[in-house]
Parts: C-alpha cells; sequence; structure tokens
C-alpha cells in the first residue's frame, strides 16, 4: 500500500476542498442557459471562467458576481448561443468550464503534448490585405504554421502565430534567420509600435486571448503617447473610490460586441485587482461582425497565403482569424467584410467559395456571437468596432483617483 507524507496528505484535502464546482442548467432559465461557478477565491479565477465562455462561443447576456469575505466566491452567468437561443451542447460547455477551472485544484497535469514553436508576435496598423502579406513572406521563408490568431481594433492589428520550420519541424532558433523573418515581417508591417518579434515557446504555454488583449493595449498605448488620439468609440467608463467600504466601483457602459465581459476582466486582473462583487446586462438589437468562413482541407505548404491572397483580390478584409492545424488537417477560421468595413456582398463570398473548393470553405455566421446596435450609429470598420479595449480607460480613471500609479 503507497503511503503519503502527511504535508502531502494535507496539500490534497486542501485541493480537494477548494476545487472549483461548475453546473450548467437549460431548465431554470426560458431565454438562456444558466452557469453556475463555486469556487474558493484566487487570483485570475474569474478570469478563467470568462475566458472559457468565450472559447466556447457562448453570448453572456447577464451575469452576477458575488464573494463572501473574500474567500469564497459564486459566479451565475445567464448565456446563449450567437443566434440568442440556449445552449445545445451543455455538457461540452460544462467540460470545457470544468477543465479549465480544475486546472490548478488537480494534481500537476503531465507536460504539455504540444512540441516546441517559435512564437511570432506582430503588432501595426491594420490595412486591407495585411495578413495576406505576412502569410506570403513566411510561406517565401519557408516558415510552416502551425496556429495563429489575429484581432483587429481601430486600425490596428495584433497577430500570433506560431512556426516551425517546414523542412524538419523544428522552432526557428537560428539568430540569423530570426533576424530575416523579424526584419521582413517589420518591413511588411510598415513600422508600429509593436512591429514583429520571435519567443521560442510551446502552444501549450500561452492563452492567446489574453496575449492579444495586451498586445492591442500596448501598442494602442504607446501610439497614443506618441500622438495622442480620440476615442474611437463612445464609452462610459467610471471609477468610484468606496473607502468605507474598502473597494472601488468601477462602471462600465458601451456598445455591446464579442469578448467585452473578457477585456474588461481581463484589465482588471492584469492592474491586480479582484472583482468581488458585479452584476452586468445587455439589451438592445443585435448586428453582426462580419461573414464567418471555416475552412477544413488537408494541410499543404503555402495554403494561408494562397486562402488570403484570394481574400484579398475579391476585396475581402479579415477583421478576425483563427489558425489550427491537426494531424495533417488545416481547420481555420476567418471573419471578413469589404475594405471598407461594410458586410461582405454574398456575390463576392460565392465566387471566393468556388474558387477555393466549395467542399472546404463554407459560411457559418449564426456561430460569431452578435454586437449591440445603437440608434444612429453609423459604425466604422466593423473589425474596429468588435474589439473595443477598455484598458487604457480603465487605467486613467483609476490613476486619476490615485488608486494606482504612473510607471513613466
Amino acid at each position: 500500500m503507497e503511503r503519503y507524507h502527511p504535508s502531502e496528505v494535507y496539500e490534497l484535502f486542501v485541493r480537494h476542498m477548494n476545487t472549483p464546482r461548475v453546473a450548467v442548467d437549460n431548465g431554470v432559465c426560458a431565454t438562456a442557459t444558466l452557469v453556475q461557478v463555486h469556487s474558493a477565491r484566487k487570483h485570475g479565477v474569474l478570469l478563467e471562467a470568462v475566458a472559457a465562455l468565450s472559447d466556447h462561443g457562448v453570448c453572456v447576456r447577464k451575469g452576477y458576481i458575488s464573494s463572501d469575505d473574500g474567500r469564497w466566491f459564486m459566479d451565475v452567468f445567464h448565456v446563449t448561443d450567437a443566434a440568442g437561443r440556449k445552449v445545445a451542447d451543455a455538457d461540452a460547455l460544462l467540460s470545457r468550464l470544468e477543465s479549465s477551472l480544475l486546472a490548478d485544484a488537480a494534481l500537476p497535469p503531465p507536460p504539455p503534448a504540444s512540441s516546441p514553436a517559435t512564437l511570432l508576435e506582430l503588432g501595426g496598423a491594420d490595412r486591407p490585405g495585411l495578413l495576406s502579406e505576412v502569410f506570403a513572406v513566411l510561406h517565401d521563408l519557408r516558415c510552416g504554421i502551425v496556429d495563429a490568431r489575429a484581432w483587429t481594433h481601430g486600425g490596428r492589428v495584433a497577430a500570433l502565430v506560431f512556426v516551425r520550420d517546414e523542412e524538419t519541424g523544428a522552432p526557428i532558433d537560428d539568430a540569423a534567420r530570426v533576424r530575416r523573418v523579424e526584419s521582413r515581417l517589420r518591413h511588411v508591417l510598415r513600422g508600429g509600435a509593436r512591429g514583429a518579434r520571435t519567443i521560442p515557446i510551446t502552444t501549450a504555454a500561452v492563452n492567446m486571448d489574453r496575449r492579444l488583449h495586451q498586445l492591442l493595449n500596448e501598442d494602442r498605448e504607446e501610439e497614443e503617447a506618441g500622438s495622442p488620439s480620440e476615442q474611437a468609440e463612445p464609452a462610459a467608463v467610471a471609477v468610484q473610490d468606496w473607502g468605507e467600504r474598502g473597494y472601488s466601483v468601477v462602471t462600465v457602459s458601451c456598445r455591446d460586441r464579442p469578448k467585452l465581459l473578457f477585456d474588461v476582466v481581463c484589465t482588471l486582473t492584469d492592474l491586480d485587482y479582484v472583482v468581488y462583487h458585479g452584476t452586468f446586462d445587455t439589451d438592445g438589437d443585435h448586428a453582426r461582425q462580419g461573414v464567418r468562413l471555416e475552412l477544413r482541407i488537408s494541410d499543404r505548404r503555402g495554403l494561408l497565403a494562397y486562402v488570403t491572397r484570394v481574400f484579398r483580390e475579391n476585396s475581402l478584409s479579415v477583421t478576425h482569424a483563427e489558425i489550427t492545424t491537426r494531424d495533417d488537417t488545416a481547420m481555420n477560421v476567418f471573419h471578413v467584410t469589404d475594405v471598407a468595413g461594410r458586410p461582405a456582398d454574398p456575390k463576392t463570398i460565392d465566387e471566393v467559395i468556388q474558387r477555393i473548393g466549395t467542399e472546404s470553405l463554407r459560411v457559418d455566421e449564426e456561430r460569431w456571437p452578435r454586437l449591440c446596435s445603437t440608434d444612429g450609429d453609423t459604425g466604422g470598420r466593423a473589425g474596429g468596432a468588435g474589439f473595443f479595449s477598455l484598458g487604457s480607460l480603465v487605467r486613467k480613471n483609476l490613476f486619476n483617483l490615485g488608486l494606482i500609479r504612473s510607471c513613466s
């Protein structure tokens, strides 16, 4: 019989007591799926829950966050699919939440199966066809793309691209080659606050959504430091210092859009603030952000360069992209608009599908979350509206109250 040291037994007991409990129920609410998360309080646990909901592609319609003296918390989320219906795959959503939240409560997991790759962090000014040019450069430099994700907002773009050598499948770590890749990509990006840099890493070690959020924040703040600009979208962010109660109240009111709750929680977490209590709600009509195109095809050299070139030649702009390769199969998602940020012409979409292949590329608009629209909203680029960052606004209000200090 295997014997454990008393300290190990105590550690297992504490982990068991602190294990998060998750419930997903379709029977409580008539219009939404109810998600409940109970857990011991630890820094970042709320962000993990919100990130898991975001990754699953559900829309958080409203919710409540409560905590008793900061040691235990309960979160309740009312979620739907992108069409406003209850979540059909409740078991899959439950599994995703549990795997995300139980990672730290269980015994240490085995090392990730993902093999090492080289991470390219890209940032700069967005323009039509930029993603196509980036993939063309990587194809020319014989860099195989394993995974990638790109966000756009307010005329800026941030992307994470995992690459390996096409011939050997090994990470790209030769110093001269790294400098050449970075130099070519900086030329394509035409400068910018972040430019391009490479990092040896495993794909399992990166929370891609959170890093993209940080890159867009950093890029925007560095750009504004040189030439301050007006806020791209109307938003109201207020911070009140309730010293007698021992906390501050942050109020955010703005147009809804995908990942808004994730961005708010991510910003507060990065500032080392803990959310003890909170409520959030959405209302109004909804509008879609672009057309979602799903590509599933056998991977081959130059595939992404070809696909994004077809988009560019048909005057389509990619506002969001998710690139994944599994077992020699490319499973990619692109959200596209026309070059002016307006909804793409259905005839153009049909032509692109015919050219790339009707069995490989298809339209799936319903899965992408919708945006709340307001009267008189003339928009702008749909991609920009879809990824509004609240980081700088929250920071400015916290700084004015003396709750954080300037690092300059």
